[in-house]
């Protein structure tokens, strides 16, 4: 019998990934930091247990899967939505949000100060928590903050349908 042992390595990492935005974005998803799959990837939300790409399709009533990178970025910039991370670096074992040290943020200036972000939606409860600790005297009460339950598969206790309708409120009726 083989058994494989999974070995998580603690690493310090750096963002490889580019915000997504344009200069009509008008919402800023925030995630912590890219998981070992979408730093693998290079792309937001890679896992295919991620349940972020499922979601956002069936909110603003769109129809067909989201195969390509290319596809979600044009998916979203077509709905003024931005995509970044709290984060530019962390110690993190594997994607483990609850393993996050030495955390250095990204620089938020550049896109709220040449954009009209006029809301940051936080994906998950670390990303609200990091967003409070870095970002939050930057930014002020300015713009809408509001945190929403992760649509990762590590968050069990929101169902699909409920981060559904949880994410809708937050991305459609409050514009």
């Amino acid at each position: 019998m083989n058994t494989e042992t999974r070995v998580q390595i603690t690493e310090n990492q750096i963002h490889p990934l580019s915000p997504i935005y344009n200069e009509y974005s008008k919402t800023l998803i925030l995630g912590s930091f890219p998981s070992v799959k979408s730093r693998a990837s290079m792309f937001y939300y890679a896992h295919p247990q991620n349940r972020f790409w499922r979601i956002l399709p069936r909110i603003f009533n769109y129809h067909k899967t989201l195969e390509t990178n290319e596809e979600k970025t044009q998916f979203l910039l077509e709905r003024r939505i931005a995509l970044w991370d709290v984060l530019h670096s962390c110690t993190i074992e594997g994607s483990s949000d609850s393993s996050i040290k030495d955390a250095v943020p990204n620089d938020l200036t550049f896109l709220l100060e040449n954009l009209d972000i006029r809301r940051i939606l936080c994906n998950g409860t670390t990303a609200y928590k990091l967003y409070n600790r870095f970002q939050k005297t930057l930014i002020g009460d300015a713009i809408e903050v509001l945190q929403l339950p992760s649509t990762s598969p590590a968050n069990a206790r929101f169902s699909e349908e409920m981060l559904e309708k949880i994410w809708k409120e937050a991305l459609i009726h409050h514009k």
